[in-house]
């Protein structure tokens, strides 16, 4: 009977499969055949749901993570009520075909790394479904290329031209202003993820690319890998001069817990909370909303060295990106105050219930999209 029922979804899925009128070439090499007119558009994952955003809200059909309460007045109200479905890049032999006879989309975008896994994802879900599916290349230095071809895709060059116009002068000025930055000068930086601060990512995570791209020293970054966990001892025993913390739980920690105390960065008061709204600026998920995490970085690993308006540079993408003209009381929720022209001084991060360390060590090297 379930096996009936199953089959019957693929039949009413493939029976709702736009026809296709032109085959274009995805980010593995892949001819996908797709529809020439694309109103719907499905992300396989948080990335894909950024992307398609920024370029044409009125086309995504879904969240693969909602928006939380707080976000929303940070999007265009469009979007704020989507529905949300499940990530089809979960690495997961089953697919639940039910979010796609619910939104029905022309179009399956997923954006991140492209490597075998994902490629047989890809295929395994478009042969099933009848859904054309696209990988695009979700690496922060690739982010021109991959708004003009997505932009391409959906029947929106010119909007696709100004972003990627904004990218492009973004490591253009960047890849200037480091050259005036000695090696020696470059710090040393822990990234903590979660609760407890202690998975972080290794040389070549997409979860720590923006690091990579603003000339810093990731500590956990000697060998190449995806996410890992790490215990406070391997923390203490890179001895980071900058903790960046994900999680507010992780930034009160690292401030009063005695294991971390001897550490550089807490001995000078480096630690910051990475904003989150609506979309993280150094990741969560590793996509475009990077772009703006640049700006934020500069002043936090380099203070004093630029002249870097982050008010100014905060209002201006998210007019651009997300269509939102931010009022002083929303620049003040996003920026913490004493983080915006001192330069030099810490952030003061309100004190919050601390989160459990986690002393295990496990390697994730091929997370999802997150």
């Amino acid at each position: 009977m379930l096996r009936q029922i199953a089959l019957t979804a693929i039949i009413t899925v493939a029976a709702c499969a736009p026809v296709v009128a032109r085959t274009i070439v995805d980010a593995a090499g892949r001819a996908v055949n797709v529809p020439d007119v694309i109103s719907r558009v499905m992300p396989a994952g948080p990335p894909a749901s950024v992307l398609i955003y920024v370029l044409a809200p009125e086309k995504l059909v879904s969240w693969v993570h909602a928006p939380m309460a707080e976000d929303r007045e940070f999007l265009l109200p469009m979007v704020r009520s989507l529905p949300t479905t499940d990530r089809l890049n979960d690495g997961s032999t089953e697919v639940d075909l039910g979010p796609l006879l619910v939104t029905r989309p022309d179009i399956i975008i997923d954006v991140g790394t492209v490597n075998e896994a994902y490629v047989a994802s890809a295929d395994r879900i478009q042969e099933l479904t009848g859904i054309p599916y696209v990988l695009v290349d979700g690496r922060l230095p690739r982010t021109a290329d991959s708004l003009r071809q997505v932009g391409d895709l959906l029947g929106v060059s010119n909007r696709a031209e100004e972003l990627a116009r904004y990218a492009e002068h973004t490591f253009e000025t960047l890849s200037s202003d480091l050259a005036s930055i000695a090696p020696a000068a470059r710090p040393l930086v822990y990234y903590g993820r979660g609760h407890d601060g202690l998975q972080t990512g290794l040389g070549g995570s997409i979860n720590l690319e923006v690091l990579a791209i603003l000339g810093a020293r990731n500590v956990a970054g000697t060998r190449p890998g995806g996410l890992v966990k790490v215990s406070p001892a391997q923390v203490r025993d890179w001895d980071p001069q900058v903790i960046l913390a994900a999680a507010p739980e992780f930034a009160e920690s690292a401030r009063n817990d005695p294991r971390w105390a001897e550490i550089a960065a807490v001995r000078e008061r480096r630690i910051y909370e990475t904003p989150m709204r609506p979309f993280g600026w150094f990741e969560s998920p590793p996509g475009v909303n990077r772009l703006l995490g640049i700006a934020w970085l500069k002043e936090i690993l380099y203070p004093g060295a630029f002249d870097v308006d982050l008010e100014a540079e905060a209002r201006a993408f998210f007019k651009l990106f997300y269509q939102v003209d931010l009022s002083d009381r929303q620049l003040d929720t996003l920026l913490d105050t004493s983080a915006r022209h001192h330069r030099g001084a810490s952030p003061v991060i309100p004190p919050r219930k601390a989160g459990a360390a986690s002393p295990n060590v496990t390697d994730e090297p091929n997370p999802p999209r997150l």
